[in-house]
């Protein structure tokens, strides 16, 4: 019975209030023992149809608002912690800067930095069971590579050993609150925006 009822919990922390684009293959390590469910979030992602090669352009990322659940079959909800989605930089672009616009209900400053070859959105919260959120807009800022090629911006994550997306679930059942960590991957993943490579034009 707290095994089931934890399962719906986790499974309900990023559901989406829109239609969702994006499915993420989650596993979640409870007192209760580890369990893999689905988590959905919509994303609307917006890049140039196409750019000439060697030229700075941007791909933004905008996560659609959700709400937490406050209580699932007894067990309680309390808050999510240190949520951090991660966006690869993709083949054939060079990472020029990156930043965040808008978001809700966080009660934290999200941030987002470069680390190897990937932008990580970081957002400490806490958000509260029960309360509506919508994450920040990401705005990745490349430069193209080679003429001919199409660069595809998708989320990051194969496996559970590599996330993509991870955060931390404060729930209760009775007298008992326990923390779960969460790792998720987008399964299937596929490209979110497609931008074409075209030869720069010659100068005269």
């Amino acid at each position: 019975m707290a095994t089931v009822s934890s399962l719906v919990v986790v499974l309900a922390l990023l559901a989406p209030t829109n239609q969702p684009i994006a499915t993420y293959a989650c596993r979640a390590d409870t007192k209760f023992g580890r369990h893999t469910i689905s988590v959905r979030q919509a994303v609307e992602a917006q890049a140039p149809a196409s750019v000439r090669a060697n030229t700075r352009f941007t791909v933004a990322v905008h996560l659609q608002p959700g709400t937490l659940p406050g209580e699932v079959k007894g067990f309680k909800l309390k808050e999510v912690r240190d949520l951090t989605l991660r966006v690869p930089i993709p083949a054939n672009s060079a990472y020029v800067s990156a930043k965040l616009t808008g978001g809700s209900g966080l009660n934290s400053t999200p941030s987002v930095q470069l680390e190897g070859n990937t932008a990580v959105l970081k957002v400490a919260g806490p958000i509260p069971g029960g309360a509506t959120f919508q994450l920040p807009a990401l705005s990745v800022r490349l430069k193209s590579g080679r003429a001919g090629s199409t660069i595809e911006t998708k989320l990051k994550g194969s496996s559970y050993d590599d996330p993509g997306l991870t955060f931390q679930a404060k729930i209760k059942w009775k007298f008992i609150t326990t923390t779960a960590p969460v790792a998720c991957y987008p399964n299937p993943n596929p490209a979110l925006t497609r931008t074409s490579v075209q030869r720069a034009v010659p100068v005269l």
